[in-house]
């Protein structure tokens, strides 16, 4: 079926492109998690990282049930016209094949479309992006390539690269973000990381998203110490600080 705004959403077998999609929950509104749109989330069980620091380890393990494709579908239709946008969240959502039929789907609705993710499937990346699929991306960058494996449990920091060159390009609306746990990454790793953003002409937000204490994947202890702004090197693009204690 194509649409008058020309996005095609096949409609042949909706159950079973419904059962490639983890999605485990729903949150109706937001003005927060989509820049400058009302949206809602809709929020996936499975990632294939291990991150110590992750607030979300029963969507990482899929420990949640899954939320009826019909229940989905009802909210989504009750909202259009009402709700700008729609965030894919998780958990990692690119991991699902279904994603860009997803994608087409809500498009085809009228809904802007968000995804948070953390870069490890470029080529899924790369088909939301050559369909004109995807309107904002939130990228999460992990590590700089030395800690990438330590702290995301994957060997392939090429693949993240590959994002990461893709999605600096894009010419949609996005952010870079990185969470600190001063344990595990200190002021000269991000040095290193807003290095090489640089050097990629990066002129988007960078978002230093600190650690807060509670339970998590890895159990971590509270930091050690507080992050240190002033040891940052200032780049051609803007740092923003979310949960970051002050200096």
């Amino acid at each position: 079926m194509k649409t008058s705004r020309g996005y095609h959403c096949s409609i042949a077998k909706p159950f079973e492109m419904w059962a490639k999609l983890p999605v485990t929950s729903l949150t109706p509104f937001t003005f927060q998690d989509f820049p400058e749109h009302t949206a809602c989330i809709l929020w996936f069980a499975g990632c294939n990282m291990a991150c110590a620091y992750c607030h979300n380890p029963d969507l990482v393990t899929g420990a949640f049930k899954r939320l009826p494709s019909d229940s989905i579908e009802r909210f989504l239709t009750s909202r259009q016209g009402l709700l700008e946008g729609v965030v894919l969240s998780g958990g990692e959502c690119t991991l699902s094949s279904a994603l860009p039929w997803l994608c087409r789907k809500l498009k085809a609705k009228g809904f802007k479309v968000k995804i948070d993710t953390n870069g490890s499937r470029p080529e899924r990346l790369e088909e939301l992006l050559n369909e004109g699929l995807v309107d904002f991306i939130a990228l999460d960058f992990k590590a700089p390539p030395s800690k990438y494996m330590p702290i995301t449990g994957l060997k392939n920091w090429a693949l993240f690269e590959r994002s990461l060159r893709m999605v600096v390009k894009a010419g949609i609306g996005r952010e870079i973000r990185t969470t600190v746990h001063t344990d595990l990454l200190d002021e000269g790793d991000i040095n290193e990381m807003t290095s090489l953003l640089e050097e990629l002409s990066y002129r988007g937000n960078f978002v230093v998203q600190g650690f807060v204490h509670g339970p998590t994947l890895g159990n971590l202890p509270p930091q050690g110490r507080n992050f240190n702004k002033a040891l940052l090197i200032e780049r051609p693009f803007p740092f923003v600080f979310r949960n970051m204690a002050k200096q």
